[in-house]
């Protein structure tokens, strides 16, 4: 059944029950909202800034949207993209695409002006709807993608002279809306990956693919209507809101936090009664930092609900697993693996009864197969190196608009997820290294080519290659080595200031001044260059992230 219909499910049980808890704890509340936004705010001056809304009105908003979209024009297959920070119109929005039929396509808040219309004109939006926070960058690119699309502002304050105005849009649009109707095959979204080049690629995916992310999630973490989950990563990302898909199968309150300090973490845990929390490795460094330094109590919080702590997005270090259960010895832990190619987090999870197999990513999840096969396709032997390929009712459709890619990744139903893993006795994955040379930091991708491709403008630089180094916090950091010109000099500040034009995201984390190894086909050796350089051998940056 389409994803709709869980909405739907979940307004005529529980509609007068809290659904959606938006928490920002570096703003406070100056205003109470008008009843158009039919949500709910503490007076001002209360901390932190909280709003939050039922079943009945998440519904009632997602159909306004639906009205809104069909009002001007909107059909079943048109492409609406989601260009917003974590709020609490996100899910309405998103929910009152897929009600029209339409696709919703989410967007990278990290993404520069020109990643913007390159996505815009990949994926072939029909409108795109954005916050205050992207003004800047879609002003930058409105009179080239503004060509007959729709662009719609969704803040407070002044809508920009280039777009409509979301809450003047949705004020007068009714609350009701008769679903256009749906089955498990038609199209339902498309999210963005990057390939080995760092040019994002658009994902496809259906209503099953959906529908089986809710599924998986709920078969390996058990949500019951009384768990509340903690959400802190971006809703545009898979991983996130496919794990809150769990609960929204079940009708549990979810909870969106704007902030990743610890502190800010157990006070939302504390008041709102989270009971799981997905959480990435440096921000459960973090938490285990701030509580050996005293800095954090757990006796100043009530967290005796708190049941499970899952991570994804990248390896996580046993250390980190061990450290935790000390502080928290009834927590349920899972590691969980995903791609947004298969609808984001669990096609393989470690399951929280294989506690003692940490530091493998699990075995294949609810309703998934996996295998590890070499070079020629062929299945490898318990222990041997290959690479991992999963199946199931989440694997994509397609790379829109990419047969080549497609037809790389999709072979007999199996997507081939580029990572290389070895599989122990008991039948546990591992990961080796990754195929591609993809670098997972704080569970955000970087892809080297384009900081390469950035470096490379520098007068003075010869030649450039950017690597992943082990970092306990983040999992992994870039490192830039780089081939100054002969009889020319360049320092680490000229440097730094050189890549202030680039996303602080992307500006490489530590320098390495050296040659740059290529093989005889002019191929940067990248394998070479992480065994060769260690620790010692590399320049601390000043800290730009």
């Amino acid at each position: 059944m389409p994803i709709t219909d869980i909405l739907a499910q979940n307004c005529k049980l529980y509609g007068q029950e809290v659904a959606l808890v938006e928490i920002n704890p570096g703003r406070k509340a100056i205003r109470r909202v008008t009843w158009k936004e039919y949500e709910l705010i503490q007076p001002e001056g209360a901390a932190p800034y909280r709003r939050e809304i039922t079943w009945s009105i998440f519904c009632e908003k997602a159909n306004r949207v639906a009205n809104m979209l069909a009002s001007r024009g909107v059909e079943q297959g048109d492409k609406v993209g989601i260009l917003l920070m974590n709020c609490l119109e996100w899910l309405p929005i998103y929910f009152g695409i897929l009600k029209t039929g339409a696709l919703a396509v989410p967007l990278n808040f990290r993404y520069t002006a020109e990643e913007i219309q390159y996505c815009v004109n990949l994926s072939d939006l029909d409108v795109l709807i954005f916050g205050p926070e992207f003004i800047g960058r879609v002003e930058e690119i409105a009179d080239n993608i503004n060509k007959g699309r729709l662009l719609i502002y969704c803040g407070t304050g002044n809508c920009p002279s280039f777009a409509e105005d979301y809450h003047e849009l949705t004020a007068d649009c009714s609350s009701s809306y008769t679903d256009v109707a749906l089955s498990d095959d038609d199209l339902a979204a498309i999210y963005f990956s990057s390939g080995t080049t760092g040019n994002p690629k658009a994902i496809l995916h259906d209503h099953r693919s959906l529908m089986h992310a809710c599924l998986s999630e709920q078969a390996h973490h058990g949500q019951t209507h009384d768990d509340v989950f903690l959400c802190i990563p971006p809703l545009y990302h898979t991983g996130a809101k496919m794990h809150w898909f769990g609960s929204f199968l079940v009708g549990g309150k979810g909870v969106l936090l704007k902030g990743i300090e610890p502190q800010h973490i157990f006070e939302a845990v504390s008041s709102e009664g989270c009971t799981i929390v997905w959480l990435l490795v440096p921000w459960a460094q973090d938490v285990l930092s701030a509580l050996d330094s005293g800095k954090l109590s757990i006796a100043n919080f009530n967290l005796e609900q708190w049941r499970l702590m899952h991570i994804g997005a990248q390896p996580v270090p046993r250390s980190l697993v061990t450290r935790w259960k000390e502080y928290f010895p009834q927590h349920d832990y899972d590691t969980n693996y995903g791609l947004s190619e298969s609808i984001g987090p669990g096609c393989v999870h470690l399951g929280i009864e294989n506690i003692e197999k940490v530091g493998a990513i699990g075995i294949a999840g609810f309703g998934w197969q996996t295998k590890i096969v070499g070079e020629g396709g062929t299945e490898v032997t318990p222990g041997s190196v290959g690479e991992l390929c999963v199946k199931g009712d989440g694997v994509m459709l397609e790379y829109y608009r990419d047969p080549e890619a497609t037809a790389t990744a999709l072979k007999d139903g199996w997507l081939y997820t580029g990572d290389m893993a070895q599989q122990d006795e008991d039948g546990f994955i591992f990961l080796v290294d990754r195929k591609k040379d993809l670098i997972i930091t704080g569970g955000e991708n970087i892809y080297p080519v384009q900081i390469e491709e950035f470096l490379h403008a520098h007068c003075r630089i010869k030649d450039v290659a950017v690597i992943g180094i082990a970092d306990e916090r983040l999992g992994e950091v870039s490192a830039a080595i780089i081939q100054v010109e002969e009889e020319q000099s360049l320092t680490e500040a000229e440097v730094m200031e050189f890549c202030k034009d680039l996303p602080r995201y992307k500006r490489p984390h530590k320098l390495i001044f050296a040659d740059v190894l290529r093989n005889a086909t002019g191929k940067i050796e990248k394998p070479k260059l992480r065994q060769m350089y260690g620790t010692e051998h590399l320049v601390e940056t000043q800290n730009l992230s």
